[in-house]
């Protein structure tokens, strides 16, 4: 007589979703859904033959449904249903409720819409001996790419691999990467997306792919078509794959996620999963019952609630344990830190529980620090261990190097060194409140919401009529100067003013204390032909085209160079540089090389600055000269004695090697080497920068 008596399986509330129970039998699971509107639930499933099924969550436990069910396989479908609520269609046709937590998302054509069902994966994948770069936050470059976009023109990239995970991974993309010197690619939503229902009218499609309906899932529509045919778990194995191959390069991987609302979008449209499931706990209600929007998107997911923050926290752990995943930048981040009043709080919960939280711990954390609600700019204000977009960099060096050269162009002022001198020196005015320093701004003058940084050159105004509103979408105010035509020209001098503007721009957030973040193509001069909200643009408009002419390649050779000489830098300096006070400075001087003084930094005259910047435990020290004037400025490099004013030793070097210029002029005097003291002249409209 066996002593082993059989026990039931017995169902848990967690974890949620779809999980496999412990035992020999591969095709049992445990179901978990958090559907606390809900007075019972059916789970439909296809079985391994493809036959439709039902079976009842019979417990509830917290708002949480949950049973054990049989007769799953690999790559079943599956969705939820309240029990005993007539079903809209045949299980296998119709729209059901997607699981939250599913790890994959199948599209099944019905009538005019199409019907998604959540997938069933085995998450299993060989790794071997691939490790995270932790890049530090000091030598990070970022590269913001959408990740169709990038490769679907290269003609390096295999054609079967182009617009795909295996073409970012493809080595022509890695060697790029490597070469221009970039260490994390930042990738535009790969969390699986819909389109909104105002584009199919116009033969359009959202090809950013800001519009998620599952936050655990990879967007199949990104895999090659092999991986596709195969099924969900090929899809997740060449994401996994891409991710190892950059991994492997040196490159970090950061995802743009959206967790601020769904594609369930306005209050009374198609309940997809969470508004079926609770409307009220997942989404903001006023008092009257309305949805609060402060995303512009329709809908607002409620990070008020418990359950809410556990769903955003589950599902950004589990990007970084399946898929070693190094990072993340918050899509309008502050409606994720909103509390129980709708008020922002850099003490919210799920900051909180981020900061806690081991598995995140390690991982670069990146806000959009702005919604469209009251109260929404909060730039500078998140808390350690977040970076933030400082669009007080973007909208300050475009001011500088376009707006205000556009208005002394026209004979009128322009504003003073002062506010881009706090920029290139870490915004320390903006992020110092909260306790963070110069490596806590990400330095950008172009995203992919905007004009490319060529388009900043060319275009004073914004050109989207391609997006079939009537050019009334995207932003108006664009801090752009196209140099005297609009848009595209042969005149030389006008394209040889564009090109120096553009270096300009680049110079200035390379060199800037921070870490830079460039957008695909900026670094050769991609152009959208004046389109500033390409969303809805997956054509050539917004793919980024290779053919590099020769303006091209000099944007090219000179965003490389200047990524050289950060690397070189920063490489002499102090594992603490320059996060740590002590082990950094920055000297300003004057055109006479004596330091700034207080008139000169308020007088809209004063628009020449030199800047040396450096440690006293550094081996190099970088002299940085910007002259903002439509004219050559004559200047005198700084002496020891200059030095020594700010308490600099007398071991300062008075030495100064020509290492870069925006001019052309200049740039042929490169490794010139002048004596401190010594008379140079900065370009009219240049950045100069020398070894010292």
């Amino acid at each position: 007589m066996s002593l082993i008596t059989e026990i039931p399986q017995l169902s848990q509330a967690f974890p949620l979703g779809v999980s496999r129970c412990a035992g020999d039998q591969p095709d049992i699971f445990n179901v978990a859904v958090y559907a606390p509107d809900l007075e019972a639930v059916t789970i439909h499933y296809q079985g391994a033959h493809g036959e439709w099924t039902e079976a009842p969550l019979p417990e509830l436990t917290d708002g949480v449904h949950h049973g054990v069910v049989e007769g799953f396989g690999e790559s079943a479908r599956y969705a939820f249903w309240p029990a005993g609520a007539p079903l809209p269609g045949e299980p296998g046709e119709s729209q059901l409720l997607l699981d939250p937590y599913g790890r994959a998302i199948d599209t099944v054509p019905a009538g005019d819409q199409p019907a998604y069902f959540s997938v069933v994966v085995d998450k299993a994948f060989d790794w071997g001996s691939s490790r995270r770069p932790a890049t530090r936050w000091r030598d990070t470059v970022i590269y913001e790419a959408h990740l169709k976009g990038l490769t679907q023109l290269h003609p390096d990239v295999p054609e079967e691999l182009r617009g795909t995970y295996a073409g970012l991974a493809h080595p022509a993309m890695i060697g790029y990467l490597r070469e221009l010197g970039i260490t994390a690619v930042e990738l535009l939503p790969i969390h699986f997306h819909i389109d909104e229902p105002h584009l199919a009218p116009l033969g359009l499609n959202n090809y950013w792919g800001y519009n998620t309906l599952g936050f655990f899932a990879p967007h199949p529509e990104y895999a090659t078509e092999g991986a596709r045919q195969a099924g969900p778990k090929a899809v997740q194995d060449e994401l996994k794959g891409m991710v190892r191959l950059l991994h492997e390069a040196g490159i970090e991987v950061i995802l743009d996620v959206v967790y601020n609302h769904t594609a369930e979008g306005p209050q009374g449209g198609p309940a997809l999963c969470w508004r079926g499931l609770s409307e009220m706990k997942y989404y903001r209600h006023s008092d009257d019952g309305r949805y609060i929007d402060t995303t512009g998107c329709g809908n607002t997911v409620n990070f008020a609630e418990p359950r809410v923050i556990q769903f955003a926290l589950d599902s950004l752990r589990y990007w970084v344990d399946e898929f070693g995943i190094d990072g993340f930048r918050f899509d309008l981040a502050v409606a994720l830190c909103r509390d129980e009043n709708h008020q922002f709080t850099p003490r919210h919960p799920l900051l909180i529980a981020i900061a806690a939280d081991t598995v995140l711990g390690g991982v670069k954390l990146i806000a959009e620090p702005w919604d469209v609600g009251y109260n929404g700019w909060q730039t500078g204000n998140f808390p350690q261990g977040w970076a933030d977009w400082n669009d007080r960099f973007r909208d300050t060096v475009r001011d500088f190097w376009l707006s205000d050269q556009a208005a002394l162009a026209e004979g009128g002022g322009a504003g003073t060194v002062a506010r881009l001198a706090s920029c290139l020196a870490g915004s320390a005015d903006v992020f110092g409140r909260s306790g963070r320093t110069a490596v806590s701004s990400i330095n950008f003058v172009t995203a992919h919401d905007g004009f490319t940084l060529a388009d900043l050159t060319a275009y004073n105004r914004k050109h989207n009529e391609a997006n079939g509103e009537a050019n009334r979408d995207g932003h108006n105010h664009n801090r752009s100067y196209n140099h005297g035509v609009e848009g595209p020209t042969e005149q030389e001098r006008i394209l040889a003013a564009r090109a120096l503007t553009a270096r300009n721009l680049m110079a200035t957030q390379l060199l800037a204390l921070g870490v830079p973040m460039i957008t695909a193509g900026d670094e050769f001069g991609r152009s959208q032909h004046g389109n500033n909200n390409a969303y809805c643009q997956d054509n050539e408009l917004a793919w980024v085209h290779w053919n590099h002419d020769e303006d091209a390649r000099t944007m090219l050779t000179a965003t490389r160079e200047l990524l050289r000489i950060r690397r070189e830098f920063l490489s002499e300096q102090p594992a603490g540089y320059p996060a740590r006070e002590d082990t950094s400075y920055l000297l300003w001087f004057n055109e006479d090389g004596e330091p700034m003084s207080p008139a000169q930094w308020s007088d809209p005259g004063c628009r020449t600055v030199q800047l040396l910047l450096g440690s006293p435990d550094g081996t190099l020290d970088g002299l940085i000269v910007i002259n903002g004037h439509l004219e050559d400025r004559h200047l005198v490099l700084p002496t020891v004695s200059a030095l020594e004013k700010f308490g600099v030793p007398e071991s300062g070097s008075q030495m100064f090697e020509l290492r870069f210029s925006t001019a052309a002029a200049n740039a042929k005097r490169r490794g010139a080497r002048l004596q401190g003291g010594e008379t140079d002249t900065a370009a009219s409209n240049s950045i100069t920068v020398y070894r010292a």
